[in-house]
């Protein structure tokens, strides 16, 4: 077109690609020359956020083994849980915030995460929102049935396991005993399951 004037679809295209640069961090991109409304600017601004925020979140998931569970984030743990007694169901992975109150609360753990059963150990990895204190708990939901099935005494009647591996007799552990600090991403966690 005369003038150095655009369509207005390469002008998107152009202005996206010049904006995408800039924010790579890209030295000598070229500006397009091209004049444009308001309205293809905040369009090549949109795009550009888009971009930038599928990228930002493909690097914060960068380190991270394949199949780790979770929301997406920068800090995970991975865990060798041992001790399965089969490999029926999945393995419940519930990671609770730094607050003794919410622990093992309806609704109190952050975002479970599940891997296949497998007999003796298994390996998983679970993402955490951001480096700090947490609790974890597990247990082995032999029936796939999204609960920790209990007797009339309330006892689980399925394989269960914490963070710290506590003693465990007529209750749970209180939350010092799991409480884990985990520094950045990548910490490694033995959890031993036991069963009634």
């Amino acid at each position: 077109m005369p003038g150095g004037w655009l369509r207005p679809s390469e002008s998107i295209l152009a202005s996206t690609c010049y904006f995408v640069a800039l924010g790579a961090g890209i030295q000598g991109a070229r500006k397009p020359a091209m004049k444009f409304g308001l309205a293809r600017t905040w369009l090549a601004l949109a795009a550009v956020g888009l971009t930038l925020s599928a990228s930002q979140t493909a690097g914060a998931q960068g380190g991270a083994p394949a199949g780790c569970t979770g929301a997406p984030s920068a800090t995970w743990v991975n865990l060798t849980i041992e001790g399965l007694r089969n490999s029926n169901g999945v393995v419940t992975i519930a990671p609770y915030p730094d607050n003794p109150a919410v622990f093992l609360k309806p609704r109190g753990s952050l975002a479970n995460g599940r891997v296949k059963a497998r007999a003796g150990m298994v390996q998983a990895c679970i993402f955490l929102p951001e480096p700090g204190a947490y609790g974890l708990a597990l247990y082995h939901d032999e029936n796939a049935n999204g609960k920790v099935d209990k007797n009339g005494l309330g006892i689980p009647k399925e394989g269960f396991g914490f963070s710290n591996n506590p003693r465990i007799f007529f209750s749970a552990p209180s939350f010092k005993k799991v409480r884990v600090v985990v520094s950045g991403p990548g910490a490694s966690l033995r959890i031993r399951m036991k069963y009634p």
